[in-house]
């Protein structure tokens, strides 16, 4: 009986999120550079290129566990919005696997694509009402340039993480990544296309561990 247990607590680690089977967290905060905006400003995002470096600005960082972690049997959809020629949001973290929707909010085409090492594709011109929404899965990890054929400002980029645990910062550089498995791994902290610090950790479950990246 005690054999019969433990070999049905081992299928449903198999298929359950680990997210459901740790209780341990990590917090800190990443130092951002220093932003270029006015102090006074709607949370609205874009990606700027500075000497050939890709960030966000305002800055902001994506925190993320790197392990060996169970594939999950299947991933929520996510969207990158076009509105008022702007990519919403300007940076997007998802899992490697996951199904991107790009909804057309504006009232012209657009044509999305990029041909980054990570993703190939283009999605061709299309209107506000195409149906079904065009959409690109992201099954490779790295980092994804979006662009637009037709408005060549338009920049957005999809960091592809081969993890579930990761989190964008405040603009502050504020994290905190809850729910993770018990373990020793490396924590890592995105915070431009060329930029990724990074600190081993030792997580325990229970325990809420504190970790700043200067």
């Amino acid at each position: 009986m005690r054999l019969r247990g433990l070999l049905w607590l081992n299928a449903i680690s198999s298929v359950l999120p680990a997210a459901l089977l740790g209780s341990a967290t990590v917090e800190g905060r990443v130092e951002l550079p220093k932003s270029r905006s006015a102090p006074v400003q709607a949370k609205r995002y874009e990606i700027v290129t500075k000497g050939g470096v890709l960030s966000t600005q305002p800055p902001l960082a994506v925190v993320y566990l790197d392990g060996a972690f169970p594939r999950p049997a299947s991933l929520p959809t996510k969207e990158v919005t076009q509105k008022d020629l702007t990519f919403i949001p300007a940076l997007l973290p998802i899992e490697a696997g996951t199904k991107v929707e790009f909804p057309n909010l504006d009232d012209t085409y657009h044509n999305i694509f990029s041909y980054s090492p990570a993703k190939r594709f283009d999605l061709g011109r299309y209107r506000p009402e195409e149906r079904p929404i065009p959409s690109v899965i992201f099954d490779k990890p790295g980092l994804v340039t979006l662009r637009c054929d037709i408005h060549e400002h338009m920049r957005g980029l999809i960091l592809v993480l081969n993890t579930p645990y990761f989190v964008m910062t405040d603009t502050a550089g504020r994290f905190r990544l809850d729910k993770l498995p018990p373990g020793h791994y490396t924590l890592k902290a995105w915070i431009d296309s060329r930029t990724t610090k990074e600190k081993a950790v030792d997580v325990k479950n229970g325990q809420t561990l504190h970790v700043d990246f200067p």
